[in-house]
């Protein structure tokens, strides 16, 4: 399993490189109220690259990790004209597992990868982030995400600045994002709609 490995397209907090690698090598976040455990394989990941995924993004629930408030996830199937930022990360299907593990909260799944690109989408647990994606192939390898398995049927919920800041400094380092393309990509997102104001996500991203 170590010898086999994934892309994990990330579209929340996780597009911030030094986020994610608290779930790869341990460790808490900058605000969040969580210290993840990290990888039983604390590689680095072997590329990251960034993309675009047409899977609707927005913000619902309530975390214990920040602060109690919105946070990321995708609709379960793909829209031609949704546009959502993601970074991808080459990791080992067992890093992933360790990665999905620690996303819902230590409980142990069983991950058939096979099963999962057969049915484009499968839940693996009744959870926020129990449901596995498979999103196509990236230079011949398999790109796997996850979200929820309610889709876009569920009550949208405001971020907390922390974790929008978190995804902020994700998308700074996509090429070619200027601060106003940031700004309004966020400002079209269910869940930041009316809840945080142009000049709010401006003061966030100094």
């Amino acid at each position: 399993m170590k010898e086999t490995y994934i892309w994990y397209a990330s579209y929340g907090s996780n597009l911030n490189r030094e986020r994610f690698m608290c779930y790869i090598e341990g460790g808490r976040p900058k605000g969040s109220e969580k210290t993840e455990v990290g990888c039983r394989d604390k590689t680095p990941p072997l590329k990251e690259e960034t993309d675009i995924i047409h899977y609707p993004l927005y913000f619902a629930k309530r975390s214990g990790r920040w602060q109690k408030q919105g946070v990321a996830f995708i609709g379960l199937d793909e829209e031609e004209d949704a546009q959502t930022f993601s970074k991808r990360y080459l990791i080992t299907a067992e890093q992933f597992h360790d990665v999905v593990k620690q996303e819902n909260n230590g409980v142990e799944l069983e991950l058939n990868f096979d099963e999962i690109i057969n049915g484009r989408y499968q839940k693996v647990r009744e959870s926020w982030y129990g449901t596995i994606i498979h999103l196509g192939q990236h230079d011949g390898i398999p790109v796997f995400t996850f979200t929820a398995d309610w889709g876009l049927d569920v009550a949208f919920t405001k971020p907390s600045v922390p974790y929008v800041s978190m995804i902020i400094e994700g998308l700074k380092t996509i090429d070619g994002l200027r601060h106003a393309d940031i700004m309004n990509y966020l400002l079209t997102k269910p869940g930041i709609i009316g809840e945080y104001t142009k000049e709010e996500l401006e003061q966030l991203m100094r």
